[in-house]
């Protein structure tokens, strides 16, 4: 069920190290008596399948993570990466845009807060600054797509194979540096990478429109412009419109 969001304490960002950007809920900002809690029935009889976490993960890193989002997202990327390989999923590791999408995180995100689509973001942003997961970024001359490791002995090995060419990715594929965890790129970069040179007209639309819209949705409205081939501003900012008005998808 979805509740109200909370403003994020600053003590518990700077713990993190981030900027607390989009209100994200801390663990201790919610009780059993702020919101109904259903009730779990228990696991049924029979052999059931599993997901291994490893003992340091409830040692070392769960005692350090004081956001819920983050805490979620984390476990839900350690459930994926346990599954099959599926069609577009070339390696052990998941596509930002697989999380946008994945119904069963969002309903999770929802009993954080209503913000699901800035929650995914910030809940991935902080694993990779607490080195929970490791990010790289793959480019063409069309798109950009962040993928997503976990950072055990077989992730980086997997990572440094990536990097060093070891590993083939796709014709005009090539490894980006990413921006450093807690970075996003701002709508000014944003529009400078995938359109073009900024015009002083341009720059007050992008900036009137950063303060209307979270930078999640800017992020990718700006990607899925560039991957229909529609490289205009106004073609983002009319998406951006849509989905305020009409709900994001």
């Amino acid at each position: 069920m979805a509740t109200e969001v909370a403003t994020t304490s600053a003590h518990n960002a700077a713990r993190c190290g981030l900027t607390p950007r989009y209100g994200i809920m801390p663990l201790e900002s919610k009780t059993t008596t702020e919101a109904a809690m259903s009730t779990f029935e228990g696991f049924p009889a029979g052999r059931l399948r599993t997901t291994l976490l490893p003992n340091l993960f409830f040692s070392v890193v769960l005692p350090q993570i004081d956001n819920l989002a983050e805490l979620k997202v984390t476990l839900h990327v350690y459930w994926l990466l346990q599954q099959p390989l599926t069609p577009g999923r070339r390696w052990r590791a998941v596509r930002a845009v697989e999380l946008a999408a994945d119904a069963t995180l969002r309903r999770s995100l929802l009993a954080v807060g209503e913000a699901v689509d800035d929650l995914w973001p910030e809940g991935l942003e902080r694993a990779v600054a607490r080195g929970t997961l490791l990010r790289l970024r793959l480019a063409t001359e069309e798109r950009e797509e962040d993928w997503y490791f976990l950072n055990d002995a077989a992730g980086r090995e997997l990572v440094a194979k990536i990097k060093s060419g070891e590993i083939a990715l796709q014709p005009g594929e090539r490894v980006r540096e990413a921006p450093p965890p807690g970075e996003r790129p701002n709508i000014f970069l944003l529009y400078e990478q995938y359109i073009g040179l900024l015009s002083p007209m341009i720059a007050e639309e992008l900036q009137e429109a950063e303060q209307l819209y979270p930078a999640a949705w800017i992020a990718e409205a700006f990607a899925a412009a560039a991957e229909r081939g529609k490289r205009s501003w106004r073609y983002v900012r009319v998406m951006l419109e849509r989905w305020r008005t009409e709900g994001k998808r």
